[in-house]
């Protein structure tokens, strides 16, 4: 199967702190799917490291007010168009993100809060027919 993969996840540096998450589950992967890396928001043409942002509503702000939606929104379409040229059928993502988070993200208070919802990019591969997965549900994809 071929499966869409945060690219943090993976081990690439390109998290909005400049440091990436590598994860044995996800990474265990490797040998059984073809796994896809993409980082939404670099495609958004965000740099690493950036302002830690978070959904509000239908936008995505910044910790210091900045109105990141339009660089989330074209980062999620990217990797739209990339899970459909490369016949992905499934997304594992990381979790919480506002870009990859599937289920429950940060709240928007910049507070470490939590609330349920999906990042721009999840919600987006979802509707478009790719199963899409945070990281603690790697085993699923076995």
């Amino acid at each position: 199967m071929k499966i869409l993969v945060s690219a943090c996840l993976l081990g690439v540096c390109c998290r909005y702190d400049g440091q990436a998450k590598p994860h044995e589950g996800v990474l265990s992967l490797l040998g059984r799917h073809t796994l896809i890396p993409v980082c939404p928001e670099i495609y958004g043409g965000l740099a690493t490291p950036r302002p830690a942002a978070e959904r509000v509503g239908k936008r995505v702000l910044t910790a210091q007010g900045g109105d990141v939606t339009a660089q989330y929104r074209r980062g999620a379409e990217e990797t739209l168009r990339l899970g459909r040229l490369y016949g992905c059928e499934a997304a594992l993502l990381k979790e919480r993100s506002p870009s990859c988070g599937s289920g429950v993200i940060h709240n928007g208070r910049f507070d470490g809060g939590l609330t349920p919802g999906d990042g721009v990019t999840a919600a987006l591969l979802r509707a478009n027919g790719i199963a899409v997965y945070g990281e603690s549900e790697w085993q699923k994809l076995l």
